[in-house]
């Protein structure tokens, strides 16, 4: 599964927003990656799964919440390789899993809820005393080998910005290691109050050629609105791409609103990473039956 660098694709889209503004727009289509282990969740795993077999560990534990991305590739990647897999999930117990959690559960990951208290201090939680010896991998799988492996997600390099989506910074980190110092890398918080994102990004790089938007999480981690459901549909129909509720969307959805207000100089070019998630979507769909809403 990790044997090999992946093929990867760049995809360019146009409309009259674009024509207009002047603006090439790529994407990286990181969700056609694997699937087993999609998007940007490939590579965040690559080299700490690779250690966890060097150093003959038999089981991974690691943490996320119930619409987790790394829950589910993490849960996938052990399986395929035959690993023992862990989650501990931010929430109470429920016998009536999401559909995140249950492809988890079948996947064969041993799902530990606590509560958010106990998953807030989770550092402070000696979990090998819990669960025996094991290889651990951090909340959406940020760690200095997954911001290694990262450095080498973005190799085509014909753009003036790289865009990116974030949740705990690690592949925003690992992008912005291999840029060219004229290019910028510009991240979109999924969380509200993301702010300390900054600081997450800046344990692994030290250059500034590049900055976190925090204002179109859309009320903060797995939360949506009509308005972005609806933008998630217009673009499938558009572009024949879908995107996913929980991060790209709210990205790509930034990206139109800042070049509509001319954020991006003219003649630019902007390269924004597809990072997968679309598992989430069947999901999200379940939450949204109440108001009516519905991902196509």
């Amino acid at each position: 599964m990790f044997s090999q660098a992946l093929k990867q694709d760049i995809q360019e889209i146009t409309n009259s927003i674009l024509k207009s503004k002047k603006v090439r727009f790529l994407i990286q289509r990181e969700d056609l990656n694997n699937p087993h282990c999609m998007g940007n969740k490939w590579w965040k795993l690559r080299y700490n799964v690779t250690e966890a077999v060097r150093q003959n560990q038999s089981t991974i534990l690691t943490f996320g919440g119930a619409f987790s991305n790394h829950i589910a590739a993490t849960a996938s990647a052990c399986n395929k390789l035959g690993l023992k897999s862990i989650g501990i999930i931010r929430g109470d117990f429920t016998d009536n899993l999401n559909l995140t959690l249950l492809r988890a559960k079948n996947e064969g990951m041993q799902l530990q809820f606590v509560d958010r208290e106990t998953y807030r201090n989770k550092s402070n939680v000696d979990w090998k005393s819990i669960y025996g010896d094991c290889y651990l991998i951090p909340e959406g799988g940020t760690n200095e080998l997954a911001v290694k492996s990262c450095e080498e997600m973005v190799s085509f390099k014909d753009f003036d910005m790289v865009c990116v989506p974030v949740g705990t910074g690690g592949t925003l980190s690992g992008v912005v290691r291999g840029l060219k110092p004229s290019q910028f890398a510009l991240g979109f918080s999924a969380l509200k109050g993301g702010n300390f994102l900054t600081t997450e990004v800046k344990k692994y790089v030290s250059t500034s050629n590049w900055s976190i938007q925090s204002d179109y999480h859309f009320g903060g981690y797995a939360k949506v609105s009509q308005e972005l459901v609806t933008f998630i549909n217009d673009f499938k129909r558009d572009f024949s791409i879908q995107l996913d509720p929980i991060y790209t969307a709210k990205m790509f959805y930034g990206i139109f609103d800042m070049i509509k207000n001319n954020n991006f100089p003219p003649n630019s070019t902007i390269l924004a990473v597809h990072t997968g998630g679309l598992q989430g979507i069947e999901g999200m769909n379940q939450r949204l039956q109440s108001k009516e809403w519905k991902i196509d």
